[in-house]
């Protein structure tokens, strides 16, 4: 495990919320901002509260399944979408926190060193209000990876996924602060409809990890681990 953290270069906190495919577009136009010069910043972090999304992949969007699991996530209240990041589908609604690390790139950074570089800096920022967060994948977890950051090595509470293109590169991640029940059964379906599998109890959230915590310190930690 590599046991590095993000440096501290010059940032920018946004926060940013948009409908749906709008929010993750928006995502794109900041890579693509970084990357060409236009924001000034060498790193930038957009934090947003989304509206009710089954985020899904460019791969899942060419599986036999992907219509059903569109249909299904409309049926259960949530917007389908297709994210610009890998991975496996993720679901998210108003009572989420979303956010966007955009970095400008280093050619020779390897992914996985940021990956765990970033992920071990988003254990910090949970620790720091009380989490027992650690680095690594719970077995059965959605969106499965090797550096989800995951709470009593029993649930997972942040996946991140990135992408890179020339310049820049996006890491997205998401974090639960309610009842998880929603997006288990939307998972449920569509992961069906794509055939695949997870756990539904791996789901974690804030709620039962730390309910004490107002989200404004765990977005003020995040931010000082992230950006400061």
């Amino acid at each position: 495990m590599i046991e590095g953290r993000l440096s501290q270069v010059p940032g920018l906190l946004v926060r940013q919320s948009a409908p749906g495919e709008d929010d993750l577009e928006r995502s794109v136009e900041l890579l693509r901002g970084v990357a060409a010069g236009e924001i000034a910043e060498a790193r930038v972090l957009r934090l947003y509260t989304p509206v009710a999304t089954l985020a899904m992949t460019r791969r899942e969007s060419r599986m036999a399944g992907f219509s059903a699991a569109s249909a299904a996530a409309v049926r259960l209240g949530f917007e389908p979408a297709i994210r610009p990041t890998g991975g496996r589908a993720v679901a998210y609604d108003e009572s989420c926190l979303v956010f966007d690390l955009i970095s400008r790139d280093d050619a020779t950074l390897d992914p996985s060193d940021y990956f765990a570089r970033a992920g071990n800096s988003i254990a910090d920022a949970l620790r720091s209000v009380g989490v027992d967060a650690r680095l690594g994948e719970v077995a059965g977890e959605y969106c499965p990876g090797e550096y989800s950051i995951n709470a009593r090595g029993v649930v997972k509470l942040v996946g991140t996924s990135q992408r890179a293109i020339r310049g820049a590169r996006l890491l997205s991640g998401m974090l639960a602060f309610g009842s998880v029940e929603r997006y288990v059964a939307v998972l449920l379906e569509a992961n069906a409809a794509l055939d695949l599998t997870w756990d539904p109890a791996t789901f974690g959230t804030m709620q039962v990890e730390a309910p004490r915590v107002p989200r404004s310190a765990v977005e003020d930690a995040l931010i000082a681990a992230l950006l400061a």
